[in-house]
């Protein structure tokens, strides 16, 4: 049937008005969706470019080089040595249980690490590297390299790891590393990004821990571009971070190793040298030792029990930790007191009888028979107690405590090493103070002769021995430059003392070493270029009347010595504590006479320098030795 011409017309025009409606429709379509990629194509491009660059692009930390440590002659003895590990980032690794398991077989991880690195893992950032493990051999480290494509998140790395060539040498002198705890997180103030990298080394004990700031340095960065696996493709710019400081010591790491060596052989014991004209500390000496290495590479349960079970306490530094009686070596400073204060004459004389009775009690002399008419040289020469319980009474403890001070006792110096000791140089104000109780003449009489409540380090006791052969006041030194820069000297003004009574003191120390009543005369150097002066010490830690060889050996007396070389001429100054040794003129003069030979020659002294009497001991004690060969040390090897 034909459509009449107005319904086609009709018919058109409907046709027409759809299609405006629908173009229109589309229109608008097209034209909301131009507008909506200008809005982000061009106004929002910054950010959608970022967004981008986010998921192509990591931004890791380089961790710096620590700094290296010398010893005075530029010798190595804190290091850096490579270490093939094996790192993952949480954001990078997607499922992180399956590429775990994957990685388990290759390097034979146990099921104690895998938690621990999954606790490390909650615990760190998602972009922070957290070690999986490390000191891997280069075929472990190659299976992980190899297969990285089925490992997302995990990057096969080189890094650095702390070495200490010398290993128990320097021990309490440098100390050690270790991986940064949450106890240390908790102490440090710092917000170092670097200090959230699990498992990375911070100093722990000794100039490690006390010179951190200089030594850790500061982080570096690197931009590396990856691929929706989150392999590494390759690296678009590299920040690098600052190096650690390096810092030089004022030790000798031959010097140090002979003492290290001397002291052992089952001796608690300590020593310090010191350079007596500007101070530096050219060893510090502590047996037993232990090895630091241990500590970086993470010590066994066995091993830890061992270092702290050990009677002998290895891991305590002695030589700056220590505090001890220190007996008869403090006689120079009551004899000093009285001298400046004109209560005493170096010819006034005293009768000792064997002992002086005080308030109702009996003080003695080591020498129950008595000394007889002593003088102050006499009195320092014998170690008379006497004398001293006598001028003691005279001179008062605040005059004796004040010249203790000034010669080193009672004060903490400031040094990079772990628990420094203040020692105690006592007075009636402190006895009220510390014990609620008043100060009582017998308090004196102890004090007197190193006794009673006064304590020192070996440390604070080669001060006083350099103090008294310079008369000035010599400060302790360790840090000796820092990047090539020359640290400060500092004290070295006079001590104030009158000369003369030192050159008595001195007179008196001399006779203790080269006279045959001396009581370290057995001990004496007899290379006239080298004499030494001295005194011995013995100082109780147990009220008793047997001998030592019948009390255990906690309850022994300590051994001490100190001295100076050479006598007219003084280079260095030595003190020495054996731990429980007994007399000091048996245990501790010895020692201190092989050392100070060591120091002045520069090494193995020649056999001549000691008593004939003596040199057939001394040939036996070296050929027990462990010491380094002087070619050895950058290797760390050592001889029998």
């Amino acid at each position: 049937m034909r459509r009449s011409a107005k319904d086609t017309d009709s018919s058109a025009k409907g046709i027409t008005r759809r299609g405006l409606v629908l173009g229109g429709i589309q229109l608008a379509f097209a034209g909301v969706l131009a507008a909506r990629m200008r809005y982000l194509g061009i106004e929002q491009a910054s950010e959608f470019r970022l967004l981008a660059e986010e998921n192509r692009i990591n931004i890791h930390l380089l961790p710096p080089a620590r700094g290296l440590i010398f010893d005075r002659e530029g010798r190595p003895i804190a290091g850096n040595e490579p270490n093939y590990r094996v790192v993952i980032r949480r954001e990078d690794a997607r499922d992180l249980d399956q590429v775990m398991n994957r990685l388990q077989p290759l390097i034979g991880l146990d099921e104690d690490n895998m938690e621990r690195i999954r606790r490390e893992l909650r615990r760190a950032g998602p972009s922070v590297p957290v070690t999986i493990a490390d000191r891997l051999s280069w075929e472990d480290l190659s299976k992980v390299a190899v297969n990285t494509p089925s490992l997302p998140g995990v990057t096969p790395d080189v890094g650095l790891s702390r070495h200490y060539p010398l290993d128990k040498d320097f021990a309490h002198v440098v100390g050690y590393v270790g991986p940064v705890s949450d106890y240390d997180l908790s102490r440090i103030e710092d917000q170092d990004p670097l200090l959230q990298i699990p498992k990375f080394q911070i100093g722990k004990s000794g100039a490690e821990a006390k010179l951190e700031a200089q030594l850790r340095g500061s982080a570096g960065t690197t931009r590396v571009e990856v691929n929706a696996g989150g392999r590494i493709m390759r690296e678009l710019s590299r920040e690098e971070g600052r190096p650690g400081d390096n810092i030089q010591l004022t030790v000798d790491a031959a010097l140090q190793n002979y003492v290290q060596a001397r002291l052992e052989g089952g001796l608690s014991a300590a020593a310090v040298v010191m350079d007596t004209e500007t101070g530096d500390i050219l060893a510090a000496g502590s047996a037993p030792t232990f090895d630091p290495n241990k500590f970086v590479r993470g010590i066994s349960v066995a091993d830890y029990a061992a270092l702290t079970e050990n009677p002998y306490r290895p891991l305590a530094g002695k030589a700056v930790q220590g505090l001890y009686p220190p007996g008869s070596t403090f006689k120079m400073v009551t004899a000093l007191a009285a001298l400046e204060e004109g209560i005493i004459t170096p010819d006034d004389t005293v009768r000792c009888l064997g002992h002086v009775e005080v308030s109702g009690r009996r003080f003695h002399c080591w020498k129950r028979a008595g000394h007889g008419t002593m003088d102050l040289y006499g009195s320092l020469q014998q170690s008379c107690d006497v004398y001293y319980y006598d001028i003691a009474q005279r001179v008062g403890i605040e005059k004796i405590s004040e010249m203790a001070r000034r010669l080193g006792f009672g004060y903490k110096f400031d040094l990079p090493m772990s628990a420094v000791a203040e020692g105690l140089a006592p007075t009636k104000e402190w006895k009220l103070a510390r014990r609620g109780e008043d100060w009582l003449i017998g308090d004196t009489l102890n004090a007197s002769i190193g006794q009673g409540f006064v304590l020192a380090s070996p440390l604070q006791l080669s001060v006083m021995t350099a103090r008294l052969a310079t008369g000035r006041e010599i400060i302790p030194r360790l840090v000796k430059s820092i990047n090539g820069v020359e640290q400060n000297i500092r004290g070295g003004e006079s001590l104030n003392i009158n000369e003369n009574n030192l050159r008595q003191i001195r007179r008196a120390m001399y006779g203790v070493s080269n006279t045959r009543r001396g009581t370290a005369y057995r001990s004496r150097i007899v290379e006239d270029e080298y004499r030494m002066s001295g005194k011995t010490g013995t100082s109780q830690v147990s009220n008793r009347v047997v001998r030592n060889s019948e009390v255990p050996w906690v309850q022994r007396d300590h051994a001490l010595f100190v001295g100076f070389a050479p006598f007219d001429d003084p280079k260095i100054s030595v003190s020495v504590v054996v731990e429980h040794g007994g007399g000091g003129s048996a245990a501790a003069a010895p020692v201190a006479r092989d050392i100070i030979l060591q120091a002045l020659y520069g090494g193995e002294p020649p056999l001549s320098a000691y008593p004939s009497s003596e040199q057939p001991r001394i040939e036996q004690i070296r050929r027990g030795l462990q010491v380094r060969d002087p070619e050895d040390f950058e290797l760390g090897r050592t001889r029998a």
